[in-house]
């Protein structure tokens, strides 16, 4: 009966295990690809699989007619079929030939997948046709430069769907990775050379990730390695261009509508600004940025890329950065803040939309 038992729960936990597996949102799972980078991976993860699972039914099968049909009933000895060549010509051909339906499409999709030609191809302007993003990622924050439209921006990446996005990967201080699980499998970001690769977003997978994706770091950087998260807004290419506009049109700071959100901007001014950008001009595509740059902060969805974007979490996150977010460089380069001014601060940084 204990034996019994422990199979059930073995088949239990099997079961939930399976069921489980097949659980995931369309803005972080893989297993619901939402580009087009994301769907060739996928074809090809379930090309692996099927194969795999083919192998492991085909000798199982096997394992089984030779457990009962040849099993020993006598002091007979059954025919010796060693060193047949016919068989031997088929157990090696047949995996060869697996090898080869494997390998043949993944090399195809690897130089396909790789191919940024169009990054190089410049025009009339000096700059190119294609959308390219130089992407730096810090400890423990994202940065995303637009270096045709001439502006930058931080923690949440609003890209056009439905037409390839080029990105160009740096680090700034230890190695991290890019990774948008639903869109397209992760690159490292290295503070030695830059890695390139595109991207494309699909519209109906966007539409049902609520035209947000979740971006993650997947290389282990540091205590917040976990927390090191960034937002995608997929957005239809008019819209895109909107923001664009609207990003374009802020060459000066915003000025607050309230007097409390002045004051935040005078404390602001005082000491905040000397590492975050409110402008989305704030530096050349080589110079190393200290802070998130906060000129949209009011516009992103979230704070920190890990809390929801409210002035309950604002105030949180001025209050202790240290404790929602290990390790970051915040919590090393300012002082504690009084409620007053953590009340004033939260005003202004919610006052920072360019999208009315």
């Amino acid at each position: 009966m204990k034996k019994l038992a422990k199979w059930r729960l073995f088949s239990l936990l099997a079961l939930m295990a399976l069921i489980l597996s097949g659980c995931g949102k369309p803005y972080l799972s893989t297993l619901q690809p939402a580009g087009e980078v994301a769907q060739r991976q996928y074809d090809l993860m379930q090309l692996s699989t099927i194969i795999m699972v083919g192998v492991i039914a085909v000798v199982t099968i096997i394992f089984l007619i030779v457990v009962f049909r040849f099993k020993r009933k006598d002091e007979q000895i059954p025919k010796q079929v060693e060193g047949s060549h016919k068989l031997e010509i088929i157990w090696t051909v047949i995996p060869i030939l697996l090898l080869l339906v494997l390998a043949v499409p993944t090399v195809i999709e690897t130089f396909r997948l790789a191919d940024v030609s169009a990054m190089d191809e410049v025009n009339e302007d000096g700059k190119t046709d294609a959308l390219v993003i130089n992407v730096r990622a810090n400890l423990y924050w994202w940065e995303f430069e637009y270096p045709n439209e001439e502006i930058v921006t931080s923690q949440e990446l609003v890209v056009p769907t439905d037409q390839r996005v080029y990105f160009n990967l740096k680090a700034s201080d230890v190695k991290h990775s890019f990774w948008i699980p639903s869109v397209g499998g992760k690159m490292d970001t290295n503070t030695d050379n830059i890695n390139k690769f595109w991207l494309k977003f699909d519209s109906k997978g966007a539409e049902k990730a609520n035209e947000l994706f979740y971006g993650k770091c997947a290389e282990l950087c540091g205590p917040s390695h976990a927390l090191m998260d960034f937002k995608v807004r997929a957005v239809p290419s008019d819209e895109f261009d909107q923001w664009v506009a609207s990003m374009q049109g802020i060459e000066e700071p915003i000025q607050p509508e309230t007097a409390l959100a002045q004051e935040g901007q005078d404390l602001f001014n005082q000491s905040c600004i000397g590492c975050h950008a409110i402008t989305p001009n704030n530096a050349s595509p080589e110079a190393a940025r200290v802070a998130p740059n906060l000129t949209d902060f009011g516009d992103r969805a979230y704070v920190a890329g890990i809390l929801e974007n409210n002035e309950e979490n604002i105030k949180k996150w001025l209050a202790d950065p240290e404790t929602l977010k290990p390790g970051n460089k915040m919590s090393k380069t300012y002082g504690e803040l009084t409620p007053e001014q953590i009340d004033a601060l939260t005003a202004y940084l919610m006052e920072l939309k360019v999208q009315k």
